[in-house]
């Protein structure tokens, strides 16, 4: 291991030694957050899943590979993120637009009738399905390197270098890269939306109708709002209260870092427990 303070380092240690047990622990703990990036990057948690599970095998069979050079968790987010880069872009990135499209999808919105679509629906987690599906939709304008760069560097909080290292960058084209996608973002966000610029014309209560009514959200089953989620390290309405004294970068980025952090799915364990007993992973070298 190299000198850097590695809090998988104990696992990494007992996993070299032979023990299947830390080896699982060690997957589960990483588990959730290439599941947060990876759900970002894709926007379906059904394709995350999907391909978190893919991330994990290969960590898995090519453990023996880490020299410790980087934190553990680093390491994995390469993975990651070289095992997106090549994945064919999923249906909803086809279908996704690009900032005028999604600006144009916005105004459809606010033009259909403010009244609830559903008798009885509870309007507050329909519009938080909104706010988060449409922020995590709006990441999708970007193309995969910019909004990895953004997701690494604004939402994860990822340090410059590291996030360089995750994409393979030297570190002034990260710089160049993240920086680009802020300004996409701002520039779209200080225009359209109500949450970054109050006098802005989109606000979720408005769309929360409009999708429902358009079939693009469902009052019987929401892909984020009623997602499972890991207890929150920081509150929104903490993180809120100091959104005023903010510039308009960071209020933004925080806005994202209010979202939930979900809780990658179950049926990651028994896959993993699988692996581990079919004797086709081979973490001594």
């Amino acid at each position: 291991m190299s000198s850097l303070e590695d809090p998988y380092r104990d696992l990494l240690e007992k996993t070299r030694g032979g023990s299947a047990a830390a080896l699982e622990q060690l997957l589960r703990e990483i588990q959730t957050p290439l599941y947060n990036f990876l759900l970002r990057m894709l926007w379906q948690p059904e394709d995350a899943a999907d391909a978190t599970q893919d991330v994990l095998v290969k960590i898995c069979t090519n453990l023996g590979g880490f020299r410790g050079e980087s934190r553990f968790l680093t390491w994995a987010y390469r993975i990651a993120a070289h095992h997106v880069f090549r994945l064919r872009r999923s249906r909803r990135e086809v279908q996704a637009p690009d900032f005028d499209g999604f600006a144009a999808g916005l105004a459809r919105g606010m033009l259909i009738d403010s009244k609830p679509a559903v008798a009885g629906a509870d309007q507050a987690l329909l519009e938080q399905e909104v706010k988060l599906g449409c922020m995590t939709g709006l990441l999708l304008c970007l193309d995969r390197e910019h909004r990895a760069a953004y997701i690494l560097g604004e939402i994860f909080e990822v340090s410059g270098s590291e996030a360089a290292a995750i994409l393979d960058l030297p570190p002034t084209a990260y710089r160049k890269r993240l920086s680009r996608a802020r300004e996409r973002l701002r520039g779209f966000l200080q225009q359209h939306c109500g949450l970054t610029n109050p006098a802005a014309p989109c606000h979720c209560k408005k769309q929360a109708n409009a999708a429902l009514q358009s079939g693009l959200i469902s009052a019987k089953r929401t892909l984020f709002a009623g997602h499972p989620q890991q207890p929150a390290t920081l509150s929104p309405q903490r993180l809120s209260d100091g959104v005023g004294e903010m510039d308009e970068l960071e209020r933004i980025a925080a806005l994202y870092r209010t979202h939930p952090h979900y809780r990658a799915p179950e049926r990651f364990t028994g896959a993993l427990r699988a692996l581990l007993a079919s004797g086709s992973v081979s973490i001594l070298e």
